[in-house]
């Protein structure tokens, strides 16, 4: 099973990377492109989901990789289960994107997986 999470950790980090890294330094503009729901916030709390998403997604790894803490790893999964009931309620839920919707409920599986997993 150590395998298994660990894959599942590694996907999640790489995905929430991107994803924060995106939230983080894209102007306005080029992200309601790719984010339709960045209209509905302001750019302080788009910038603050990315930078959530960025440490989440370093404590996905870095504290079981290392032994540094290694609670801090399922304490992210968790974190990122919030997030995604969050997004589903306050975004999807809202503006009927049952895509973004599913995609939210698969991401919180993984989520929940490590979690269970690592605790």
């Amino acid at each position: 099973m150590n395998t298994e999470l660990w894959i599942v950790q590694g996907l999640m980090a790489a995905m929430f990377t991107f994803a924060g890294i995106t939230k983080s330094t894209q102007p306005r503009e080029k992200l309601i492109k790719q984010f339709p729901w960045v209209n509905d916030f302001s750019m302080g709390t788009v910038r603050f989901i990315g930078l959530s998403e960025l440490l989440g997604a370093i404590g996905l790894i870095v504290p079981w990789l290392t032994g540094i803490v290694p609670i801090l790893t399922p304490v992210s999964a968790v974190g990122f289960c919030i997030i995604m009931v969050l997004a589903t309620n306050l975004v999807h839920l809202k503006k009927s994107e049952y895509k973004g919707i599913a995609t939210n409920v698969f991401i919180f599986l993984m989520a929940a997986f490590v979690a269970y997993g690592r605790f």
